[in-house]
């Protein structure tokens, strides 16, 4: 499945590069306007399971990082507006139908295997970081842009630890699907 994140990323990096080429706070409000929709997903996804009593010792803990993060991100969203990043009709159209692809694709995937799907969230908050990164390079330094940058690296160790949190030994856990 990692295989498959990472070609379903380098896919939309693509495109996102394609349509966004030398128009830097409208890619990063597009990219920030998307990047919540896993963590809602994530939410959504904890609450039906703890409506169907299916919660996990790290049931309360992942919704509070969760909720955290959303916020965070939609505080970079919010800076990105006050640069101009959502002017254009078109990026807020091209946003918000990524989202709503972007938000369901997260909610099954996270049903079916949250690792998988936390794995996912990790590449694509890494690609921020250096995608933000790339821009500190080209353009000099800004320090709203730094601290986003630093966020996104936090939120990707974040999702990192939520890996072995729910899955603390991928190869003992491996052995027990395999024997059932």
């Amino acid at each position: 499945m990692k295989k498959l994140n990472s070609i379903f990323l380098n896919i939309t990096v693509a495109i996102l590069d394609f349509l966004y080429g030398g128009r830097d706070f409208q890619r990063f409000w597009v990219l920030e306007e998307i990047a919540r929709a896993p963590y809602f997903a994530f939410l959504s996804v904890l609450h039906f399971r703890e409506s169907m009593g299916l919660r996990g010792p790290e049931h309360l803990y992942l919704m509070k990082q969760h909720f955290e993060q959303s916020v965070n991100e939609t505080e970079h969203l919010e800076y990105m507006e006050s640069r101009g990043g959502n002017t254009y009709y078109i990026d807020r159209f091209v946003a918000k139908h990524l989202v709503f692809i972007y938000y369901w694709v997260n909610v099954v995937y996270y049903w079916v295997s949250p690792r998988n799907a936390y794995h996912l969230s990790y590449e694509v908050e890494i690609h921020a970081a250096e995608t933000y990164g790339k821009y500190l390079a080209y353009n000099g330094h800004d320090d709203k842009i730094l601290e986003i940058l630093n966020d996104e690296l936090h939120h990707s160790k974040e999702l990192h630890d939520a890996i072995k949190l729910i899955d603390p030994d991928p190869l003992t856990n491996m052995e027990k699907e395999l024997e059932v």
